[in-house]
């Protein structure tokens, strides 16, 4: 028997279509979708402003799906990993992580992940497919019910490469940012990216103010290479041409993240590659101390290193800052998401 299609796959402009289809009133798409995302409905009876026919209507031809977390963990720092297992078997993680006054949600974009970056766990699973959109609007939604709160903050910096999976991140992000979805401002929304210049200048034109972040991790083309494969094909001049007309064309600055990785990307010349390369750059700089995971063949700096590394930048740069590690004790900070797939080796 054909399983019936989630009713939450579609956007708007869909349900607006479909009403005029069946010859609704013009408001009914938008009570519809108000009770799917706003108002995060389980089932189409709730839907007490829709007619008892209309609700019949929607059951016999949709399914109402609402991702539910098959495992949590929660590390003492407060920070919480949630696997959402989906309708063809797959999983996904997400991560809530508490900091002061903001709740961030951290999503995945795709099943797996093509690129391979050597410091990310994720990759070692490869790449299974991209998720739809309301699997990824969905995880902020689950996990805001799960935990009971609202999150202040989104970041695309789960499972996979947003740009390579761009209009459902697009469509994403219009259903967290709109009051009728669930309603998070568009400047609390960041993309995080390897780096893709095409996307990048296409993510300038995207009318809604949200946040870019760039994953640099070395600032001279052979050691980028070396750790991020995808630098072979987007060497890193590209990569800063794209981002400065992205700067140009939206007066927004840029984070760049740098995940520092010892004896790899955290020597006296890369300090001054890095500078270098950033110089009149509008931006922030993350350093982000390796987070291990199984099999890792890499190791963090210490503290002391990386603080040295963060002080003799401080003057060179516009602003730079160093990531408190969050959640690493359950495999939930940056790099150690790897939700298990069916189709895994």
């Amino acid at each position: 028997m054909t399983a019936l299609p989630d009713i939450k796959s579609l956007t708007p402009a869909r349900l607006s279509a479909l009403g005029v289809e069946r010859g609704w009133p013009r408001y009914r798409a938008a009570q519809l979708f108000d009770w799917l995302w706003r108002r995060s409905a389980r089932s189409f009876d709730e839907m007490t402003n829709l007619s008892k026919a209309c609700r019949a209507e929607l059951a016999r031809e949709f399914s109402l799906g609402f991702l539910e977390p098959e495992t949590t963990l929660r590390d003492r720092d407060g920070t919480v990993k949630a696997r959402f297992r989906l309708d063809d078997g797959e999983t996904i993680e997400s991560v809530f992580i508490p900091d002061a006054d903001r709740r961030t949600i951290c999503v995945s974009t795709q099943a797996g992940c093509p690129l391979g970056c050597r410091f990310c766990y994720t990759g070692r699973h490869g790449f299974v497919r991209n998720l739809g959109w309301h699997e990824i609007a969905g995880q902020v939604q689950a996990m805001q019910q799960a935990l009971q709160t609202r999150a202040t903050n989104v970041v695309f910096m789960g499972m996979g490469e947003p740009f390579l999976n761009p209009d459902a991140v697009y469509d994403a992000i219009r259903t967290l940012n709109t009051d009728s979805g669930l309603g998070i401002g568009a400047r609390h929304i960041t993309v995080s990216t390897v780096g893709i210049p095409g996307a990048i200048r296409a993510f300038a034109a995207f009318p809604l103010q949200c946040r870019l972040a760039i994953s640099l991790n070395a600032a001279d083309d052979e050691t980028r290479s070396a750790v991020m494969p995808v630098n072979q094909r987007f060497p890193l001049a590209e990569v800063l041409a794209a981002v400065r007309e992205y700067i140009r064309t939206t007066r927004r600055r840029v984070t760049f993240e740098y995940v520092m990785l010892q004896g790899i990307n955290d020597r006296q010349a890369d300090l001054h590659n890095l500078a270098r390369l950033l110089k009149g750059v509008p931006c922030k700089l993350n350093l982000i101390p390796f987070n291990p995971f199984p099999g890792a063949e890499f190791r963090p700096p210490s503290p002391a290193a990386v603080r040295r590394f963060a002080e003799t930048l401080f003057p060179l740069l516009p602003a730079v800052t160093v990531r408190k590690s969050k959640g690493s004790t359950i495999l939930a900070g940056c790099g150690q998401l790897a939700a298990a797939s069916t189709h895994s080796p």
